[in-house]
Parts: structure tokens; C-alpha cells; sequence
């Protein structure tokens, strides 16, 4: 192998392509499946967004916290949440994540600083805020804190409780990095269309906030510009937001028609804008990575949520004496 021109290690590397692959797979499983009706509720996919939430997250350990949203499958697997879990709570299932009462919008593991996707526009936004604040009484002096990340796609990155958030972020100088996960399409309406600004940089400047902008289906770029802020914030240097222009391969949600995309434009996508395919050819053309070895990788991840997809089908359903539980917290 030839010497590693890249900040991360070959372990890192290897690491980051597993992370995406799993969430590209889980992904496709589940529209597989959706299709066939296995699957109850509604399910909004993240493949085609998998740099982003796997470079952000790379930087991010148990004790920092997340905000998601409804396309939040893949923010849970970068996080660390379980993979047989997961499917258990897609399925519905007994032994989920939330033992099968939060479906597809609403996993969440606070053992892994996930605080749940969200099925509400915008919502993580204050629950990031207080996290972050809650992270930084608990910072020691002169330590660095813990830090708060809150994904919002381009639509929500519209809904009032974001942009008061940024401001609250701004005046209490908290330690959270605010996302906007640009795909271009807010469910079915065009970017261009919804939003004034050209760039979502210009809303975090109107807080006083420094942003920045990335192409998001380069992992690279989303790492090295996530790493910066994150480093910023912990140590005291306050919030910012990262905008990551990306594209998602599936629709708004599971069985969305699509009209309003452009013809070809999907295939044009997975040909030339998919994150995976350029990860691939950056480690492999560097020699740091063989495409073997990312084959190999390809392979076990299938295994995997094979194995996770017959877990779920077989675990029980939730009883109906367990409906009435995890209603109330007890202390």
C-alpha cells in the first residue's frame, strides 16, 4: 500500500466506509421491504446523504448529543445505535429501540447521545439548544464541553423554532452545531423555490454566527469542516452552522411519485453525486485502500442487516399491557 495522503488514519478510513455502506444497506433493505408492505408506518430514506452524517458523527462521541429528524435512520446508525435494534423498531417490534413504539421517526438511544429522530419540521433545533446548555454548565473550567448537534433538512431550516434557536444559540453562546442537510427539495418543493437566500450561510451571518457551506457527498469535506466547528465549540467559541449540499436517491417518503423531479434526474444522481462511489475511488486511487477490501466490507454489511431483518421478523409484538407503559417519566 502506498503512504496515506489523508488527515484520517487507514483505520478511520476503513471505519467511515463501513458506517456509510451499512446506512446505504439498511437504506435499500427498507425500501425493499416497505414495497412488500412488511413494514408498518411511514419511512422516509437517507441513502444518498450518507457522507454527511457519517463525517459529522466520526467527531462526535456517547456523550454529545444529537437532534434528528424524520429521515433520520442514517443519523442513527453514524451515532452508534445498534443495527438490530433499529430494525427491531422499524418492524414494530419488541426489543426496538424504543421497544416498538416509536417506528421509523422516532428511534432514539440516550445511551448514545441520539435524542430521537423527530417527525416534527425543525423541532430538534431547542431540544440541541438544550443539550448544549445542559453540556456547558457541566463543562469543568478550562475543559473542553461537550457539544450538541441539531440536522435540519431545507425546509425545516425555515420553521421559527430553527431560527429562534439560532438566535437563543447566539446570545447564550452555546456549544451546538446546527446542520442543514441541503438536498434541494423540501418533500416536493424546489429549494429555489421556498427559500429567499441563495445560501443557508446567510441566515447563520443574520445571527451573528459563522457558517459554512460543504459539498455534503464528499466525505472529506463534510469531516475536515465539521471538525473545525466542533473543535471551536468545545472550546467555548460558540455555535455555528454547516450546510451540506447533498441529494437523496428515494423520494420525499416511501411511495412518493416523484413528479416533480426533472426526468433522469435520479440516474444521474446515483451515477455521478453518489458518496459512497466517490469515497471509493478516492482511497482506492490513493492505494490506502484496496477494492477488496471494500468489497469485503460490502459483503458483511449485507450479512448484517440480513441477520437484523430476521431478528425483527421474529421478535414478538408489543403486548397490550405495554401500551400503557413509558408514558411517564419515574425518578
Amino acid at each position: 500500500m502506498a503512504g496515506n495522503p489523508f488527515p484520517q488514519s487507514r483505520e478511520q478510513l476503513l471505519q467511515a466506509y463501513r458506517t456509510m455502506r451499512t446506512i446505504r444497506e439498511f437504506e435499500e433493505r427498507l425500501h425493499i421491504d416497505f414495497g412488500r408492505g412488511d413494514i408498518p408506518g411511514f419511512v422516509h430514506l437517507y441513502a444518498g446523504e450518507e457522507a454527511a452524517g457519517t463525517g459529522i458523527m466520526m467527531h462526535l462521541g456517547d456523550g454529545d448529543r444529537i437532534a434528528s429528524t424524520h429521515r433520520g435512520h442514517g443519523h442513527c446508525i453514524a451515532k452508534g445505535v445498534d443495527v438490530v435494534s433499529m430494525m427491531k423498531e422499524i418492524y414494530g417490534r419488541s426489543g426496538g429501540a424504543c421497544n416498538g413504539k416509536g417506528g421509523s421517526m422516532h428511534i432514539a438511544d440516550l445511551g448514545r447521545g441520539m435524542m430521537g429522530a423527530n417527525g416534527i419540521l425543525g423541532a430538534g433545533a431547542p431540544l440541541a439548544c438544550g443539550a448544549a446548555l445542559a453540556a456547558k454548565f457541566r463543562a469543568k473550567k478550562g475543559q473542553p464541553s461537550e457539544v450538541a448537534i441539531t440536522f435540519v433538512g431545507d425546509g425545516a431550516s425555515n420553521q421559527g423554532t430553527f431560527l429562534e434557536s439560532l438566535n437563543l444559540a447566539a446570545v447564550w453562546n452555546l456549544p451546538v452545531i446546527f446542520v442543514v442537510e441541503n438536498n434541494g427539495y423540501a418533500e416536493s418543493t424546489s429549494r429555489d423555490y421556498g427559500t429567499a437566500v441563495d445560501s443557508y450561510v446567510d441566515r447563520a451571518a443574520g445571527f451573528g454566527l459563522p457558517g459554512v457551506t460543504v459539498d455534503g457527498t464528499d466525505f472529506f469535506a463534510v469531516h475536515e469542516a465539521a471538525g473545525e466547528i466542533i473543535e471551536r465549540a468545545r472550546k467555548g467559541g460558540g455555535p455555528a452552522l454547516l450546510e451540506c449540499k447533498m441529494v437523496r436517491f428515494h423520494g420525499h417518503f416511501e411511495g412518493d411519485a416523484q413528479t416533480y423531479r426533472a426526468p433522469g434526474e435520479n440516474d444521474h444522481n446515483r451515477a455521478h453525486n453518489d458518496c459512497l462511489k466517490k469515497f471509493g475511488a478516492a482511497v482506492t486511487g490513493a492505494g490506502v485502500i484496496s477494492a477488496a477490501e471494500l468489497t469485503a466490507i460490502d459483503h458483511e454489511v449485507l450479512g448484517l442487516i440480513e441477520s437484523a431483518v430476521v431478528a425483527a421478523k421474529a421478535a414478538p409484538q408489543p403486548t397490550l399491557a405495554d401500551l400503557t407503559t413509558d408514558v411517564y417519566v419515574t425518578y
